[in-house]
């Protein structure tokens, strides 16, 4: 559960901004703030992600996950969105979990208030069984070699930038109000074509 409004608004703008980049990937599951076990049987081992993807496995809708059932995979990427309540555990325990327990190939965390992380954007990538730091472009962007998507901070979003146009993906207000400036442009050219 997200710890305010501004978390809640940057973790679901990265779940569905995900679903929008990769929207044309057969296989792939992209969810967030749902369990992710990694102990068959054991649902104290358990894990909720801010946003996540794993590739290689249908495209269809679970309550939970649990590589066992998925041939073994975990997820590829993981986003956490750092708070005042979960930087501790976003920097050591899961850090530590998602480094040498479930072995996820990126990891990134992202500080929507700017007050807890520094910088407020941190990547991680698995070398050799170690995360080594991710090292943003002259613009401040991330790359998921994953995925393709380039991210970085906008405000108190992480921006995902579309892996095929290089465009930033919208906010659905941001989508909403293009749309209603696309139909109130259809019914001015309406307008004056009828004049």
């Amino acid at each position: 559960m997200a710890e305010t409004p501004e978390y809640g608004d940057a973790m679901f703008y990265a779940i569905s901004a995900t679903r929008a980049a990769l929207d044309g990937v057969p296989n792939v599951y992209i969810a967030g703030n749902n369990f992710v076990f990694y102990v068959e049987g054991d649902t104290k081992k358990r894990v909720s992600p801010g946003c996540y993807v794993v590739l290689d496995v249908p495209r269809r809708a679970r309550r939970s996950f649990q590589p066992w059932q998925e041939n073994g995979r975990t997820p590829n990427v993981v986003w956490e969105f750092t708070s005042r309540k979960t930087a501790k555990e976003d920097r050591e325990d899961k850090f530590v979990l998602y480094e040498q327990v479930l072995k996820i190939p990126e990891y990134f965390l992202f500080d929507p208030l700017d007050q807890y992380l520094k910088p407020r954007v941190q990547g991680y990538r698995l070398s050799e069984g170690r995360y080594i730091p991710i090292v943003p472009d002259d613009k401040g962007r991330f790359l998921s070699e994953q995925t393709g998507i380039v991210m970085f901070a906008d405000g108190q979003i992480l921006r995902f930038l579309h892996p095929r146009t290089d465009e930033i993906i919208p906010t659905y207000a941001e989508a909403e109000a293009e749309n209603a400036r696309l139909r109130a442009e259809i019914e001015r050219l309406k307008a004056n074509n009828q004049t």
